[in-house]
């Protein structure tokens, strides 16, 4: 028999010799794993070495903290001749931080009663005295003036006027993965929570615990934030100024109406009614 091949006929693949359509893929399975792995160990060194580059790299757990000390910077911020305290924190579950896992996000918050209604002057002093790292500003727009500075890993924060005389100051961290979830700082009892106590036997007694927050001050002192609610007012009604004013001598007095009395001594006092009952925080704040 010849050895020529005849045409239109493949020569035959002995058992030895691979087809070379399946050597291709024998090297393109090869090339595949070797770039996976690479990629793998790449993408370990990045986690072990790196800072994070976008905000869902840092779970909750891990910016409450961040929060807790922003939080302390802007109060101690404030100043004097303002009444300033902390509000309890706010902690939002079920935001999506990619459409295939939930997140939570963490917003605490400074309160800021004026003596007068100038909350441009305030937010440019508070943003004055802020570290320079967080680029801190005051911008005017439609909504009146903003203050906007960033505390770092991704925490955004943000001032704004509530009402006449009145500023909320906010630290957020938006929708993070949650972690090992977020523990604020200790606060139990205390002799703010005493002071509310005792100031609101005025007004009928205090109704349901009383809520304590804390933050770090920047000099390592601990801020904290007595928070007590009032049975409903008695028909008689006493006035808030005519009742505390009995218990401050020598305080810096800052708002006083029928509805709204702060005032400032060793401890920061505000009182004011709400749905027909006295909300009242006793504060022991930060300085600098």
């Amino acid at each position: 028999m010849s050895g020529a091949v005849q045409a239109g006929y493949a020569p035959p693949t002995g058992p030895d010799q691979p087809a070379p359509g399946r050597r291709r893929l024998r090297w393109l399975l090869a090339a595949t794993v070797a770039w996976s792995v690479l990629l793998a160990v790449l993408a370990w060194v990045s986690v072990r070495d790196d800072p994070p580059t976008v905000r869902e790299q840092r779970n909750l757990a891990e910016a409450g903290p961040v929060v807790d000390r922003a939080v302390g910077e802007l109060l101690a911020a404030t100043g004097d001749g303002v009444a300033a305290w902390l509000r309890p924190d706010v902690l939002r579950r079920g935001c999506r931080v990619t459409p295939f896992a939930d997140g939570a996000a963490l917003t605490r918050g400074v309160e800021v009663l004026l003596p007068d209604d100038d909350v441009r002057g305030l937010l440019q002093r508070v943003a004055d005295r802020l570290p320079a790292g967080w680029r801190a500003g005051v911008r005017v727009g439609g909504e009146g003036p903003v203050l906007r500075a960033d505390a770092g890993e991704f925490v955004a924060v943000e001032g704004r006027a509530t009402g006449p005389g009145r500023v909320r100051l906010t630290a957020d961290t938006g929708c993070r993965p949650l972690g090992d979830g977020y523990r604020a700082p200790t606060a139990v009892g205390g002799p703010e929570a005493d002071t509310a106590t005792e100031l609101l036997r005025g007004f009928g007694g205090a109704e349901g615990p009383v809520e304590v927050s804390a933050a770090p001050c920047p000099g390592g002192a601990t801020a904290r934030t007595a928070t007590a609610v009032s049975a409903p007012d008695r028909p008689d009604r006493p006035t808030l100024p005519g009742t505390l004013s009995q218990v401050n001598d020598g305080a810096q007095h800052i708002r006083a109406t029928p509805e709204l009395y702060a005032y400032r001594s060793s401890r920061t006092v505000v009182a004011e009614r709400v749905d027909g009952r006295v909300r009242l925080t006793v504060s022991t704040i930060c300085s600098r």
